[in-house]
């Protein structure tokens, strides 16, 4: 069971969400740091935020602490040799352990309603959290950015497919050709919800929520519908 430390002080975003580093354990033993956005009510549903290579969960601080002001608490990470966490930045098959090690932390919150999680990756993020996703129940909405059919032996086909009914939401912009194909044949994988959104011009992952602001709007709402 993933544990956690929690530092003493309280941070209040402009959203006026309570965040707070925390930490947990992975299976293979790494400890990775991310950031706790506390619901404005408890016990909340929860989303896991899964940054892109090269980056960090800092890309998802607007969003996260936007959806916290909103009542769903929100856990941005540090995937393994990403920002504050060790690691290899690599190791793409351990990253899949990050985003269930952040399933479990959740879990184990009083704060957090265990059955009505969700998950928003980017990119690499986007492959991390469909796997991640596809054989836990708990996880019941997710947003892939920018999503892949192949990264770099991360298939998601088989994942899609397992996910089954459960929402999805697929965002890729008209520039980026190989996420905008990916969304396309993601979007006929599986059954039930799959709500494909193609933006325009808007680049690549997370860079598109500054290329079209409405974007943040969009995953707002798609969460509160999908788990509220």
């Amino acid at each position: 069971m993933a544990g956690a430390g929690l530092l003493s002080v309280l941070h209040v975003s402009a959203a006026g969400a309570a965040s707070q580093r925390v930490s947990f354990r992975t299976d293979d033993g790494l400890t990775l740091a991310a950031t706790w956005y506390e619901p404005s009510s408890r016990p909340a549903p929860a989303v896991i935020f899964v940054h892109m290579l090269q980056k960090s969960r800092r890309d998802w601080d607007q969003v996260a602490a936007q959806l916290a002001a909103d009542g769903i608490g929100a856990l941005a990470v540090d995937l393994r040799g990403h920002g504050d966490s060790p690691g290899s930045p690599q190791d793409y098959a351990g990253m899949v352990q990050d985003v269930r090690a952040a399933r479990r932390f959740l879990s184990s919150r009083t704060d957090v309603t265990p059955t009505r999680i969700g998950v928003a990756g980017a990119s690499v993020g986007a492959s991390l959290a469909a796997l991640a996703s596809a054989d836990d129940p708990s996880i019941v909405s997710l947003a892939l950015l920018s999503p892949s059919l192949d990264y770099r032996g991360l298939r998601l086909e088989a994942a899609v497919k397992k996910y089954g009914a459960r929402p999805m939401l697929l965002v890729a912009s008209d520039d980026d050709g190989y996420a905008a194909r990916s969304v396309r044949e993601l979007q006929k994988a599986g059954s039930g919800v799959r709500e494909a959104v193609v933006l325009s011009r808007a680049g690549h992952g997370t860079g598109m929520l500054a290329a079209d602001p409405d974007l943040g709007r969009r995953l707002l709402e798609w969460f509160r519908r999908t788990l509220l």
